[in-house]
Parts: C-alpha cells; structure tokens; sequence
C-alpha cells in the first residue's frame, strides 16, 4: 500500500480525492493549502473530511498566498467555502500545526509520494528550504497543467496559474513527477447515473459525495450548459494508487511565466524526436475511466449493485 501526503485546497473534487486515497494508500499526512478557496477554509474542509471519515490523519495548514501576487480563488465552481452545497459535518477537530513545509521536510523518506491537487505553493518552499527534498521522496503526482486546453485561462490550468512561479520549481526540482492535466482529467466525468448510485447507498461517505456531485452538476449546468463535471483530483491518487488505469509518457515540462497570453501554461515538449531526452515529467494521457469510477464509486461506498 502506497505512503501518501495529500497536498490539497479542498475543494469539491480534492474531497473525493482525500477519501480515495484513504481507501486505498497509507495517508501519513494532510497539508492544506490556499486555492479553490482561502487556506482557512481549505483547512476547515481538509479536517472535515478526516471526521467524516473518522481517522487521526493530522492536517498542517500551509501557505496562505502564492509565491508572487495576491491569492486566486474558485468560488465560482466550488463557492465560498471551498465545499458549496455540502452539509457541515460537526466535530472538535484541529489542526496539527501550521507549517506545513516543515511537515514536508519531516517526512520526506524514500517512500512516500506527495500528491499534489492544489497550487504548489507549500512544495515549492519545502524546495526552497532545501533543495533536495524533492529527491528524497519517492515522486510527486501533480493534478495540474495541460497538455492543451486550460481553464482559467486559454491554455493555464487553475493550480498551475494560482502560482505559477511555484509549479516551476517544482518541475525544475529533479523529482520523479507524474503530471495528471485537464488533457487527462476531462476524461474522467461525473453523471447524474453516478449521483443516484450514491443516493441509493446512503451511506455517510455515499451521501456527502453525492452532494458535491450535485453540486458542481448545478454549477456546470449553468456554467456550460450540461450536468456533468470533470473529477479532476482523483485521478493523481490513482496514478499512484492504480497506475495500470492510467496511460502516461516522459515529457520535458516547463511552466510560463511572462506571457501575456500564456502566463501558468504548463509547455509540454510533444516533438517525437526529443519527448523523451529531456524529460523531467510523466504526462498522462489516458484514462480507463470505467474502471477507475468502479474504483472510486467502491471507495464512496456505493459499488455496483448486482
């Protein structure tokens, strides 16, 4: 069973994530960060989830900004609290401490995997304070970039561009990074089908992840005009959890900076004479999404009834 830290700003689908991985890895560890919403909020839904789940996985809140600039956030999609139309589950949890990179330092062994689906702010000052971390460890999944298409921007992805001074460190730091982008992460979709599958469990799990589908179904519907909505996060806990769903190739991998159009655009080397002698990332490509929802609909509890 794989040794994880969940790097996240939770966050609708980094919530689904958070369950996933504890199904199916060894979750030493939470760091939040500030991105889908304010870091108070990220944290608060990070400890959240571990109530939910009933575990004493610690969460260490991390950086509240970016690298360079003033915070992004996604209220747009996920709501002002990060986790809009989701019931507040009460309990007296708190958090582990507020440094996160400290955590990161501390527990960087040959084993562990950070998977990463908020802005990288927190990796890229764990690099900073020393710049071998990123060796130490045994990869980085990232949900970030694009091989394409973006979304906060033509062709940015929302974690890379919330700091993307942050993710080019990260690409640059010499860790063995696997990189689950847009390219990737509409694959995967949720449905309405997938959302009374829930409903008809009931379960606790069940029931909270069903809230968030309908909730982000709402948001799509109006945003783009169909009820469905990409599952992005999960799908850098199972190239670690269930690789073998996943299809992925070594790519060079740099983050832009300066453009006025393509600041956060993460510019994936895709020449077949020079894709792989370069390389500083795996870029994944392609998804078994049957497989993988049957894989995250049993961790939410609502397997296919037979």
């Amino acid at each position: 069973m794989p040794r994880l830290i969940i790097d996240c700003d939770p966050g609708h689908d980094d919530a689904i994530a958070l369950i996933l991985a504890h199904r199916h890895a060894d979750v030493v560890g939470i760091t939040a960060v500030s991105g889908n919403a304010p870091l108070a909020a990220t944290t608060a839904n990070a400890l959240m989830v571990t109530a939910l789940l009933d575990v004493d996985t610690p969460v260490v809140s991390g950086a509240a900004k970016p690298l360079v600039g003033e915070p992004i956030h996604a209220a747009a999609v996920h709501g002002e609290t990060g986790l809009g139309g989701v019931d507040r589950i009460a309990h007296e949890r708190s958090t582990a401490g507020d440094d996160a990179v400290a955590f990161l330092l501390d527990n960087a062994e040959p084993d562990i995997v950070v998977v990463a689906v908020g802005p990288l702010t927190n990796l890229a000052l764990a690099i900073d304070r020393d710049p071998s971390w990123g060796k130490r460890i045994a990869g980085i999944s990232i949900m970030g970039g694009s091989t394409d298409v973006g979304n906060v921007t033509r062709v940015a992805e929302f974690n890379i561009f919330a700091d993307a001074e942050a993710a080019a460190r990260v690409f640059e730091s010499g860790a063995e990074i696997t990189m689950c982008g847009l390219n990737l992460t509409h694959q995967f979709q949720t449905s309405d089908p997938l959302t009374e599958r829930l409903r008809q469990s009931g379960t606790a799990k069940a029931t909270f992840a069903a809230q968030i589908f309908d909730y982000l179904h709402d948001r799509m519907e109006t945003l783009i005009g169909r009820r469905a909505s990409a599952m992005h996060d999960p799908c850098a806990v199972l190239a670690i959890t269930h690789p073998h769903l996943l299809r992925a190739e070594p790519r060079a991998v740099a983050v832009e900076l300066r453009g006025a159009l393509t600041r956060g655009m993460t510019v994936v080397d895709q020449r077949v004479s020079r894709r792989r002698d370069q390389a500083n990332a795996n870029v994944a490509y392609g998804i078994d999404a049957e497989r993988a929802w049957e894989v995250v609909m049993e961790s939410l509890d609502a397997r296919e009834s037979t």
